[in-house]
């Protein structure tokens, strides 16, 4: 004969810890990929922001590629066009949750890229941008995204 015996329920702190870890584990995805995409898209978007005047990259991002970039390889020039291309093109993909994967990917790279060529002290900042882009890429938008919306359509 086996007996079981009663199982005492955690009270006091143990129990608010337990609720408050039942509490979050059921925060919903799509509104942390939300949370994810956003803000990062704001951080690239400002930052071509600062590349332009009116339509036209600006003859001091220019020099900024040519004076303090100075990426190897690449024409400074060219560099310049296509990093202030890539800060509003996929930041805007983000924000929509379009072509989110894609996008996430390209953020990542052009972030490796400022990492290990321009600002490699900066690794807190570019670890936590490459955090947010690795999630984005494993996992997707979520729901709240044209991605879900095209899926859906599709299936």
């Amino acid at each position: 004969m086996t007996e079981t015996l009663p199982t005492a329920r955690p009270s006091g702190l143990s129990a608010l810890v337990l609720r408050a870890n039942a509490l979050m584990a059921e925060i919903p995805y799509w509104f942390l990929a939300l949370v994810l995409r956003i803000p990062i898209a704001a951080v690239f978007w400002r930052s071509g922001q600062t590349k332009v005047e009116g339509w036209q990259v600006s003859s001091s991002a220019i020099e900024l590629f040519k004076e303090e970039y100075r990426l190897p390889v690449i024409d400074p020039t060219l560099a310049a066009y296509l990093a202030t291309f890539a800060e509003h093109f996929f930041p805007v993909l983000l924000v929509l949750g379009l072509a989110t994967r894609f996008a996430a990917l390209s953020l990542l790279i052009m972030t490796l890229v400022i990492e290990i060529f321009v600002y490699p002290d900066a690794w807190p900042t570019h670890g936590t941008w490459a955090a947010c882009f690795l999630v984005l890429m494993a996992k997707g938008p979520g729901k709240l995204s044209l991605d879900h919306w095209i899926a859906r359509q599709y299936r």
